[in-house]
C-alpha cells in the first residue's frame, strides 16, 4: 500500500495533520488529523509498507504492544485512510 500523490503529513504546533495539495485540493478539502501512531504509520505507508510490515514496525517502534493490540491500530487507521480514499 502506498499513500496517493497529493495528500501531505505535516506537523504543526506538535500536532500532526494531513493537508492535500494540487488537484488532490479540490477532490479533498478537508484536513486528517492524526495521533502518534497514525503519523508513524503513514511515514511507513509513504515507503509503500504491507499491512504485515506495519504491524511489525509498530512492534518494533513500540515496547510493550502485542500483536493483537498493534494489527487493531494498523486495521483502524487503515479503514480511515481508506474511507478518505488516501490509499493506492
Amino acid at each position: 500500500m502506498k499513500i496517493k500523490s497529493g495528500f501531505l503529513l505535516r506537523e504543526i504546533a506538535g500536532s500532526y495533520v494531513v493537508v492535500t495539495v494540487g488537484s488532490r485540493a479540490a477532490e479533498f478539502n478537508s484536513m486528517i488529523t492524526m495521533n502518534d501512531t497514525a503519523a508513524f504509520l503513514w511515514k511507513q505507508l509513504e515507503q509503500g509498507a504491507t499491512e504485515d510490515e506495519l504491524v511489525a514496525a509498530l512492534l518494533a517502534h513500540y515496547d510493550g504492544v502485542d500483536e493483537a493490540a498493534a494489527r487493531k491500530d494498523v486495521e483502524s487507521v487503515l479503514a480511515r485512510l481508506r474511507q478518505v480514499n488516501c490509499l493506492e
